[in-house]
């Protein structure tokens, strides 16, 4: 009888035991819960912050960046280059400072060497060879390849980052320009150019409507469509095939379509449809561009030619 009258107490101490492990758990539980609650919070905090700090710094980059080619094409060369040195410190880590930088050195190498009664890119034997400053030429190899190490950083994390491919095709193409142009070594120009077309296609590829990577394939297509036959040959047998209609429809593609590449494409274009004896088409893209920068004296005498 004893052991069966203690058989009440025990199941109350057991039951009540449990209920105090359980309370206990529950009370766990919600530690648990609370924290990773704001552990997640503050992962979403930090998230939005990295966004909107993200977006800001695009924001400010695209402003530098209309800024430096404004005062660019209006022959404002140091309100330029004060623009894209701001954008390599407001974000070191872009290519698109270094790029920028560089592309108003050849700019401004081209406007300086612009035989008004010739064409840009000549293919005449007679053309006599430019004279280059040699400390610009070596402050844009410079910065040529600092924008090609940064684009090539990112994308050793990111194969498919179309911003680093298409900055790394866009400094390649620069020094394709610039040897060819201004430098008159075509060679040299002309791997440059193949590696800037092989990474715009990429872009394409994974971004169809990026049609400023379409700039440097319509002036390739277009340069190797107007070499003699057998520098012509020469190309195919590397894998280089050229047309001077396709070079000129892409081009006039970026001079709609494009964004941060329409005025380069304009300015090609004057020079290619002189090449082409399409004077009046050269004229009236002539006169858009002195439209639109009218600082700019070498676009209103092209425009009346």
């Amino acid at each position: 009888m004893t052991g069966f009258q203690n058989e009440p107490d025990t199941f109350s101490a057991t039951y009540g035991s449990l209920i105090t492990v359980t309370r206990l758990s529950c009370k766990f539980c919600n530690l648990v819960i609370l924290s990773n609650m704001k552990l997640i919070c503050v992962a979403l905090l930090l998230f939005f912050a990295f966004s909107v700090s993200a977006q800001d710094q695009q924001a400010r980059l695209d402003t530098l960046r209309a800024e430096g080619y404004e005062a660019l094409y209006n022959l404002d060369y140091e309100t330029a280059r004060s623009r894209f040195k701001k954008m390599i410190e407001v974000a070191p880590d872009h290519p698109a400072g270094a790029e920028c930088y560089a592309s108003s050195l050849w700019v401004q190498q081209l406007n300086e060497s612009w035989k008004l009664k010739s064409t840009l890119y000549s293919d005449s034997a007679n053309d006599a060879k430019t004279r280059v400053d040699r400390k610009q030429s070596e402050e844009f190899r410079r910065w040529t390849r600092q924008a090609k190490q940064l684009s090539q950083a990112r994308l050793r994390k990111n194969p498919k980052d179309v911003e680093a491919l298409y900055f790394l095709g866009a400094a390649e193409g620069l020094e394709a320009a610039f040897a060819a142009g201004v430098e008159r070594k075509f060679m040299p120009a002309f791997r440059a150019g193949t590696d800037s077309v092989e990474h715009h296609r990429a872009v394409l590829k994974l971004a169809p409507d990026f049609h400023d990577a379409e700039l440097t394939i319509g002036l390739m297509n277009y340069v190797t469509g107007s070499l003699p036959l057998p520098a012509k040959m020469l190309a195919a047998t590397m894998g280089v095939h050229g047309s001077k209609k396709r070079g000129l429809q892409a081009l006039e593609r970026v001079a709609k379509d494009g964004k941060w590449a329409r005025d380069v494409a304009r300015m090609l274009l004057v020079d290619l449809y002189k090449r082409e004896k399409r004077f009046e088409d050269a004229a009236q893209v002539a006169r858009e561009l002195a439209e639109k920068y009218p600082r700019n004296y070498l676009f209103k005498q092209l425009s009346h030619r």
